[in-house]
C-alpha cells in the first residue's frame, strides 16, 4: 500500500514537471522562435481569410534579417492605423480577454493588450512606388503581376497615392483584398506618418497558415517579387548573413560537443 502512494507520487511529481517543462518551452518558443497569429479581417482575402492561424516566424531578425518584398509580415499598429477598422482589439475585459492573455503567453495566440496588423511588404527602404489609378502597381519602375489580389480588386484605383519613395527603415505595405484594406496607401491619404511602417515594429514574417487545416498552406514570397530590374544594390544581403550565422553557431556547438565526449573519453580511459 506504501509503495502504491509512494507510485502515485511519483507519478504526479513527473507530470508536474512535464508540464511545467512544456510551458517553459512554449513560452521561449513564442518569445525567440514562433508566435501564433489569428487573422483579424479580410484585407488578405484570398491568401488569408479571417480567422486563420498563421505562424509567425520570430527567429530570422535575431540574425538581422529584415522584411523583403513579397513577405506577408505581422507589425504592431505604427499609430492608430485600426481606429475604426474592423481588425480594431475588442474591449480588454471579461472571461475571453483573460483567456487570449494566458493562451499569448505560451505563444498561442497574440495578447489582447496589443495592436497588430498584418499586410503584404510591397516595397522595402529606398524603393519608388507608384499607385495611380487606372494603372498597375509599380516598383523601381518594374510592372508588378500580382496574381496573389482577390478577383476583382484593382491594384491602386480606391487609394492611388501617385509616386511615393520609402524612407531608410521603413516599409510600404498594402493588402491583398485592395479594395478592403486600410494600408499603407489609406494611411498616407489621413495624412498618418506618410502610409509607412517602421521595420522595428515588425514582428516578424509570417511563413504557413496552421489553421484551419483545409487552409494549410506555406507563404512564400511570389515570383513577382523577382523579377528583373527590381531589386536594389544590397538586396539579399541580411539573408545569407542570417543563414551564415545560424550555421556557424551549428558548427560551434557540434565541435563543443565533440570536445566534451573526447574528454570524456580521455578521462575514462
Amino acid at each position: 500500500m506504501a509503495e502504491s502512494r509512494r507510485g502515485g507520487r511519483s507519478f504526479l511529481r513527473e507530470s508536474v514537471v512535464v508540464i511545467v517543462a512544456a510551458v517553459v518551452i512554449a513560452v521561449l518558443v513564442k518569445t525567440f522562435f514562433f508566435q501564433a497569429f489569428s487573422i483579424p479581417s479580410g484585407s488578405m482575402n484570398s491568401t488569408l481569410i479571417k480567422g486563420d492561424r498563421v505562424l509567425v516566424d520570430k527567429f530570422s531578425p535575431w540574425f538581422g534579417s529584415t522584411p523583403a518584398r513579397g513577405d506577408v509580415v505581422v507589425f504592431k499598429d505604427p499609430g492608430h492605423w485600426l481606429d475604426g477598422t474592423a481588425e480594431a482589439p475588442a474591449p480588454h475585459s471579461g472571461f475571453g480577454y483573460d483567456v487570449q492573455n494566458a493562451l499569448s503567453d505560451i505563444g498561442l495566440m497574440p495578447s489582447a493588450d496589443e495592436s497588430y496588423l498584418i499586410k503584404r511588404v510591397i516595397a522595402v527602404a529606398g524603393d519608388t512606388v507608384d499607385c495611380r489609378a487606372g494603372q498597375p502597381l509599380r516598383v523601381n519602375g518594374v510592372v508588378l503581376h500580382e496574381p496573389y489580389l482577390y478577383p476583382g480588386a484593382t491594384p491602386c484605383d480606391d487609394d492611388a497615392v501617385g509616386t511615393v519613395v520609402v524612407p531608410k527603415g521603413d516599409l510600404w505595405v498594402m493588402g491583398d483584398h485592395r479594395d478592403d484594406s486600410a494600408d499603407s496607401r489609406t494611411q498616407r491619404l489621413r495624412g498618418n506618418g506618410g502610409g509607412f511602417v517602421p521595420v522595428s515594429d515588425v514582428v516578424g514574417r509570417a511563413d504557413v497558415v496552421v489553421w484551419p487545416l483545409g487552409h494549410w498552406a506555406a507563404l512564400a514570397e511570389p515570383d513577382t517579387f523577382h523579377q528583373s530590374g527590381l531589386s536594389q544594390p544590397g538586396d539579399g544581403i541580411a539573408e545569407p548573413l542570417a543563414i551564415g550565422a545560424l550555421a556557424a553557431l551549428t558548427l560551434a556547438a557540434l565541435l563543443l560537443l565533440r570536445r566534451r565526449r573526447r574528454s570524456r573519453r580521455l578521462r575514462g580511459f
